[in-house]
């Protein structure tokens, strides 16, 4: 038996989950489990990330007193990062990406480069707190901090440097940044040249599978275990997730759901022409040089946010609850488009939504339910949207959605997929994110031999619940009316 110990971290949580492999089964014990709490700070918008280490030693404690294990690896969200300095100190706190300093950068971007170019190399979508618009960003707005970086390290990087001193880029979370050549698998030198970035900061870039270094002998000391591995997984937690999705099917469609929904596909080659661009989706990269073609969806972020300001109210409700509010409001009343600049920044989400509506000639929504029910059945409509766009940039056809991630247990969500998609769901498993974090690792450990041998097990093992579609004729008239008042199509 193989025991492993993925550390997965969420935009607003993080857990160490001890992952363990025998008899082609796998058996996943959460060990720990911690908020993700980002600080604003003199109007920047940071993450703690020193506690955050300080979460990940609270987790080696706790599974060396499980049993132990035999690896370690680390899953994060993309795009953010940190700068190390020449005597490999942090410079300063990671900015977090919903922060506002990079407004505004993706059309100033094109004074160094144009969007056109930069998308047939990088194949990225465009998104205003990609890596190259963050360090645009720095490089006009604060470029000391620029001129003191000897390396600059993406999250799973710098949390794993933080636990082995070894300093890397893996391959999956810096194709997020917009700075890697999706044909050649490096750092894009016609990018990092064209906005004058200093190339000496860009670490090595290495696959998933990597064993990076092990625990430093301080470290190992201090928590009283091994100098264990430290492997490099799919750092990206999408590509985490996608590595985990239970099918044997080639064409097959996903999302990844939680706060973000990472909608998509795993195609043979990266699609980086004119159609991909117009539809502006994006090709990152995950095990083995795969290739996810998805596009990021503002996801469950809106039901999240919206509770965090209906509690700063005094209304302190349960997701079910508010589920369940959303299931008794009148349906297809009002639309919104989920990535709408509206919707980005942290506050009062239902005001917006309100606001929204009436500025698109709509009835705003009042009751928690009304609103719950107008993001659940916008986002399955956008889903749908998304899929019609993939087919168009693909030329296939894809008969099922997988949907895996903590967002896989909204069971309202999913069935309102099914319904505005027209195809099956299979939902599951929650965790696809840690397991695809967990396979990696016993990929390189030898426990396993490749991805799809992973996916078996994980079928094996996990249970799904599946959704056939319903409803199809007051889906379809939603759709229409959705792409005139809310797309203009």
């Amino acid at each position: 038996m193989k025991r492993v110990l993925a550390f997965d971290f969420g935009a607003s949580s993080g857990r160490a989950i001890l992952g363990s492999y025998e008899n082609g089964k796998i058996e996943l014990n959460e060990v720990h489990r911690f908020s993700n709490d980002p600080v604003e700070l003199n109007g920047t918008f940071y993450w703690d990330v020193l506690r955050l280490f300080h979460e990940i030693k609270q987790g080696i404690l706790k599974a060396k007193a499980a049993g132990g294990f035999d690896s370690i690896g680390i899953d994060t969200w993309g795009v953010d990062f940190g700068f190390i300095d020449k005597n490999g100190k942090l410079l300063a706190n990671p900015v977090h990406y919903r922060d506002a300093r990079t407004r505004g950068m993706i059309e100033h971007s094109e004074k160094y480069i144009s969007n056109d170019r930069l998308y047939a190399i990088s194949g990225i979508q465009f998104m205003e707190f990609n890596t190259v618009f963050q360090l645009l960003s720095v490089k006009e707005k604060d470029p000391t901090l620029l001129e003191q970086a000897d390396k600059m390290l993406f999250m799973p990087d710098l949390l794993s440097y933080f636990l082995t001193g070894e300093k890397v880029s893996e391959y999956s979370i810096a194709t997020t940044s917009g700075m890697v050549d999706i044909h050649t698998h490096g750092w894009s030198d016609e990018i990092l040249t064209a906005f004058g970035y200093p190339k000496h900061i860009f670490c090595d870039i290495v696959k998933p599978g990597t064993v990076i270094g092990r625990l430093t002998d301080k470290l190992a000391k201090e928590l009283g275990v091994p100098q264990t591995p430290v492997i490099a997984v799919c750092g990206h937690d999408t590509q985490s997730a996608v590595t985990a999705v239970p099918t044997m099917e080639k064409d097959f469609a996903f999302i990844s759901s939680g706060t973000w929904s990472l909608f998509g596909t795993e195609p043979d080659a990266p699609a980086a022409g004119e159609r991909s661009r117009k539809c502006n989706f994006t090709n990152e990269g995950g095990f083995d040089y795969a290739t996810a073609f998805l596009k990021n969806i503002c996801g469950l972020w809106l039901i999240q946010e919206s509770r965090r300001q209906w509690k700063r109210e005094g209304k302190d409700f349960s997701f079910a609850a508010l589920e369940e509010a959303a299931m008794h409001a009148k349906p297809f009343q009002c639309f919104i488009d989920p990535d709408a600049p509206d919707f980005v920044q942290p506050g009062d989400l239902p005001g917006r939504i309100r606001a929204y509506c009436e500025r698109t000639g709509q009835a705003a929504p009042q009751t928690e339910g009304e609103i719950v029910r107008c993001i659940y059945e916008s986002l399955a409509l956008k889903y749908r949207a998304v899929l019609e766009q993939m087919r168009y940039c693909t030329g296939k056809n894809y008969g099922s959605i997988y949907i895996v991630g903590g967002g896989s247990q909204d069971n309202t969500l999913n069935r309102m997929t099914a319904d505005a998609c027209g195809v099956p769901v299979s939902a599951g498993p929650t965790e696809a994110t840690v397991l695809g974090n967990v396979a990696v690792q016993l990929i390189s450990l030898g426990a396993m031999k490749d991805v799809s041998e992973a996916r078996a097990a994980i079928g094996r093992s996990f249970a799904l619940m599946r959704f056939a579609p319903q409803d199809r004729s007051v889906w379809d008239a939603a759709y229409e009316d959705c792409k005139k008042k809310i797309y203009g199509i």
